[in-house]
């Protein structure tokens, strides 16, 4: 990379304020993750909409993933971002602002909820091609660690103050976090000085033939690179099982634990997750030492995929809660590996659409089936039922794994020094 920046990422100014600007981003989003379904819910006491909400999170990854990594490739990756986030803050802001006027209504919720997904496939676009250029490749994981550990750490503390706040202040006006979270970011990442794109001269003008070429581009890297297909496809049916397990999880804690949809028990359920992902997000870079990515990819799916399977299964909340926490372990550290190794691998000019494609593939399709799935299976045998049965395809992952080329990957792979 032709970038120059400090030797610790700490020390780097511009990677603080990449990473506030996607710690305010997680934060607000985090709060309407769990305010949004809980709205449609509380609005139409659908089992089915409740699901839907969970399946438009990662619609848009299907419909225009490719597109939008393609065109993050050949725009400026930082006025993307920027205008992304921008748009983003009106977007949901509406919502808390139809409240006020009395007139929100189920069908712009699920509109809003959407459309907010479709333009942050352009930010998730670009975002993916900028970080190797601002860190450098070397230290992809090292970064891709920082923003997971705080993803991991709003994991763990906003669901529980959201569920609290849900007690007492009404879903859609706790949507206004996610607004400003949106706009301050949108100011941090234009204060970022050093360059996140490489030049871009000598690129064909824009046409449909020519983002069609782009595209397939992108798609035949990762159809050819062994690693990166395989932890695409065992992404995309770790997002099927996971997909199908959100979906439900606002009826199963209501209906099934009994704990409601407010709270503190709701918060902590919710959030345990966050711990996992934090003892995810810290322990890669040292197994990274240790390990190849394709190794701890196979270790970890297993945990990820028995978890899946038993969670459902608790008695009570509070072995609900450890169950998620070793279950987000291992499912977010296949997922930070997956993208990590992606952005490692990828040339400079195709990392858009090359991680959009596999976001798409792996979030888009997994997540989005998954979530339609598991709001079927839930509607016909109820929550608990619906998200065993969903869980039971994450062992189809594993199977594939362990007869897919990720073995002699990890096989051949020089273990790094240290």
């Amino acid at each position: 990379m032709t970038t120059v920046a400090p030797g610790r990422l700490r020390d780097d100014p511009d990677f603080r304020r990449y990473w506030s600007a996607r710690a305010l981003s997680i934060t607000g989003s985090m709060v309407t993750a769990i305010a949004l379904p809980v709205l449609v819910y509380r609005l139409s006491g659908s089992t089915m909409l409740t699901a839907v909400v969970t399946a438009l999170e990662s619609a848009p990854y299907l419909l225009a993933g490719l597109f939008a990594g393609a065109l993050a490739d050949r725009w400026n990756r930082r006025r993307t971002m920027v205008t992304a986030e921008a748009i983003n803050a009106v977007l949901v802001g509406s919502v808390p602002a139809a409240h006020l006027l009395g007139v929100l209504t189920v069908v712009q919720v699920l509109i809003v909820a959407f459309t907010v997904q479709a333009v942050y496939t352009f930010f998730d676009g670009a975002n993916f091609g900028a970080l190797p250029v601002l860190v450098g490749r070397a230290r992809v994981a090292q970064a891709n660690s920082a923003v997971w550990t705080a993803s991991s750490l709003i994991e763990l503390l906003v669901p529980p103050a959201t569920g609290l706040l849900l007690a007492v202040l009404d879903p859609a006006s706790l949507l206004t976090l996610d607004a400003l979270s949106f706009a301050a970011s949108a100011f941090a990442v234009r204060g970022i000085v050093r360059a996140m794109s490489e030049s871009r001269d000598g690129q064909p003008p824009l046409r449909p033939k020519v983002v069609l070429n782009d595209i397939g581009d992108g798609l035949r890297f990762l159809i050819r690179h062994a690693g990166v297909r395989t932890m695409t496809v065992i992404g995309s049916v770790q997002s099927f099982a996971g997909g199908g397990f959100m979906a439900l999880i606002v009826v199963w804690c209501d209906r099934v634990l009994d704990i409601g949809t407010s709270g503190v028990r709701f918060g902590l359920v919710w959030g345990v997750w966050g711990i996992g992902g934090l003892i995810a997000a810290l322990s890669l870079p040292r197994l990274l030492r240790r390990m190849p990515p394709a190794a701890i990819t196979l270790y970890a799916l297993p945990v990820s995929a028995l978890l899946g399977v038993l969670s459902p299964l608790s008695p009570n909340w509070i072995v609900a809660a450890l169950a998620l926490l070793v279950w987000g372990s291992a499912y977010v550290l296949v997922i930070v590996n997956a993208v990590s190794y992606r952005q490692q691998v990828t040339p400079e000019n195709l990392l858009g659409r090359v991680n959009t494609a596999g976001r798409m593939l792996s979030w888009g399709v997994g997540w989005t089936i998954g979530s339609v799935a598991g709001g079927l299976l839930g509607n016909a045998f109820g929550p608990r039922t619906g998200m065993v049965l969903m869980g039971l395809f994450g062992c189809a992952g594993v199977v594939f794994a362990w007869t897919s080329p990720l073995r002699r990957i990890a096989a051949d792979h020089e273990p790094q020094a240290g």
